[in-house]
């Protein structure tokens, strides 16, 4: 047997390399998160959201984390303090108050929730017509969840479903 040498099938398998796509500065700013609050709680539809986020590119910004702003645009939109805020989130008040103003990001565990409270309220929103109503329920005790109030409830991932459940059938008008 003498000495073989392979070559590649094509110039291209050989020296084939991963690249990861960046964004020009441009889309990278409009894809940095901000605005998802907005987008959760007035819904896709609405006229003043001028960007849209696609479930995938959702998951590219949760991914990276969401910027501390959206956070304030949250607890602004719920009118909850910051105190009863921080818990629901699972970070510490001193956190909070810590990145209150910075432009850090959040991590991915702690934008991705803040987007299911904000989709909380979009749906609540869209089922009450009116944003203080909307409010006024998801901080109230609510017979269909057992007397617990929805924003506590909606800790897990699961009670959130259930509170999402809950709001379908008042939506429909099943007794709840």
């Amino acid at each position: 047997m003498g000495n073989t040498t392979t070559k590649p099938k094509s110039k291209t398998s050989a020296a084939r390399t991963i690249t990861h796509r960046k964004l020009p500065r441009a889309a990278s700013a409009k894809w940095s998160g901000a605005g998802v609050v907005k987008f959760c709680v007035q819904g896709s539809y609405s006229a003043s959201t001028n960007v849209k986020f696609t479930p995938a590119k959702l998951v590219e910004v949760l991914q990276v984390g969401l910027p501390f702003h959206e956070l304030e645009d949250l607890q602004a939109r719920l009118a909850v303090p910051a105190e009863k805020l921080a818990p629901m989130l699972g970070i510490s008040k001193a956190t909070f108050h810590r990145r209150k103003g910075g432009a850090s990001k959040l991590p991915p565990a702690v934008s991705d929730r803040i987007v299911r409270y904000a989709r909380l309220l979009g749906q609540a929103f869209k089922v009450f017509e009116d944003l203080e109503a909307a409010k006024q329920w998801l901080n109230a005790p609510q017979y269909g969840l057992g007397g617990a109030v929805p924003l506590d409830y909606a800790r897990t991932e699961v009670g959130a479903r259930e509170v999402e459940n809950l709001l379908g059938r008042i939506e429909y008008g099943v007794y709840s």
